[in-house]
């Protein structure tokens, strides 16, 4: 198998750079006519992921929206995930763990290690206990070629409390930045430790050529524009994954092929 970056890039390339997100948020079920409940659940990523996984580049579903049904909502979700590469996308699994010792190896296993139920292809990651925290998953993902994607600069208006602190070598999110830039030294076509870095963020003085992805989580319902994605990333667009969810999932399953090609259309514009 080749290197995360690696299939990223080529699938970016393939499918454009949309980033699905399939989040089933209670009121997402209603407005497909589903009950919020288990087969409700089951009926909604499915049906989305059998759609949306054979023309993105990535799939991203958010756990907090299965792990809420216990047992069955955890079974939907590793479900969703075999549909998914069977079908030929990327699975990035919205988790944002971050642990220490034994507990972090412990979740890199769960989600990294190719002989889990639930590995996927990349997960997300809160450096916030320490980026060194983050050495078990990011050894694991060397060792089965994923990725880890680490939030960075996100768009919550609470963010920047801890996210622009200082330190002496700059922004708390500017020390995330660099050592994402050392994983990622000499890797080619693309490293395969990304940033996190919102669609919505006012911008600043922040590094974000890392050599690797940035996943822009906040593009369109949540107000992230094409515009914004040129302002905050410049040049290294190229490499960005604008992530949406209800966007896509809104108008029920009978649009969802044709939304997200619009979507694919429009943000293949960026590197034109």
């Amino acid at each position: 198998m080749s290197t995360f970056g690696a299939r990223l890039h080529a699938a970016m390339e393939a499918r454009g750079p949309l980033c699905a997100g399939i989040d089933p948020h209670g009121a997402l079920l209603h407005a497909w006519d589903l009950d919020d409940d288990l087969a409700g659940l089951e009926r909604f990523a499915l049906a989305a992921g059998e759609e949306l996984a054979a023309r993105v580049a990535v799939v991203k579903p958010q756990s907090a929206f299965y792990e809420r049904f216990g047992s069955g909502g955890i079974a939907v979700l590793e479900r969703l995930i075999r549909t998914c590469r069977d079908a030929g996308a990327l699975v990035l699994l919205d988790v944002k763990r971050g642990d220490i010792g034994s507990t972090s190896q412990a979740y890199a296993d769960a989600y990294l290690d190719q002989s889990s139920p639930l590995a996927v292809d990349a997960i997300t990651a809160s450096p916030y206990l320490g980026f060194g925290s983050l050495t078990p998953m990011v050894d694991t993902a060397r060792k089965h070629d994923a990725g880890v994607f680490v939030l960075a600069l996100t768009s919550n208006k609470e963010g920047p409390e801890v996210q622009e602190a200082r330190t002496p070598e700059g922004t708390v999110a500017d020390t995330v930045l660099d050592r994402l830039r050392d994983l990622n030294a000499g890797a080619e076509p693309l490293g395969s430790f990304g940033a996190v870095v919102g669609a919505t963020i006012a911008g600043g003085d922040h590094r974000l050529d890392i050599n690797g992805p940035v996943l822009a989580p906040g593009y369109g319902t949540q107000g992230g524009t094409v515009e914004d994605l040129r302002r905050i990333f410049g040049a290294g667009v190229r490499h960005v994954l604008p992530s949406t969810s209800r966007e896509l999932l809104r108008e029920g399953p009978d649009r969802l092929a044709e939304t997200a090609d619009r979507l694919n259309e429009r943000l293949r514009g960026l590197t034109a």
